[in-house]
């Protein structure tokens, strides 16, 4: 992982916070540098990962979107966005990234998740 602003330390340390469920312990250590570190993506997704786990979902929805941006073949991010747009209340959004996800790594939740927002056929129920 490439470290200018967020040393390695910082990072792991943030990185276990999220695990054990106290993102807003780890966003304050991600914060101060994510200005800094906005090319990094690992450093995007964990500070996307405490948004989502603290409720910021706008915030976490602006990080992945970021992370997409830099990495379009990330599909755990995809997923994430989807995530984060069904608990939202956007759902109807979210259905073109879980889709997405679920095409490029076809893990079970990825998968459960497309098929859940995939249209029916036309003139079946």
């Amino acid at each position: 992982m490439q470290t200018t602003g967020m040393t390695l330390e910082n990072y792991r340390w943030a990185e276990q916070l999220v695990e054990a469920r106290d993102p807003l312990g780890a966003l304050k250590l991600i914060e101060p540098v994510l200005d800094d570190e906005r090319d990094n993506v690992a450093v995007q997704l964990l500070a996307a990962r405490a948004y989502f786990g603290s409720a910021q979902l706008g915030r976490a929805e602006a990080t992945l979107r970021r992370v997409i941006e830099l990495d379009p073949r990330d599909a755990w991010a995809l997923h994430a966005l989807g995530r984060t747009l069904e608990r939202a209340g956007r759902g109807s959004e979210a259905g073109p990234y879980f889709r997405l996800a679920a095409a490029m790594c076809p893990e079970p939740e990825y998968v459960t998740a497309a098929w859940r927002y995939t249209p029916s056929p036309e003139g079946t129920d």
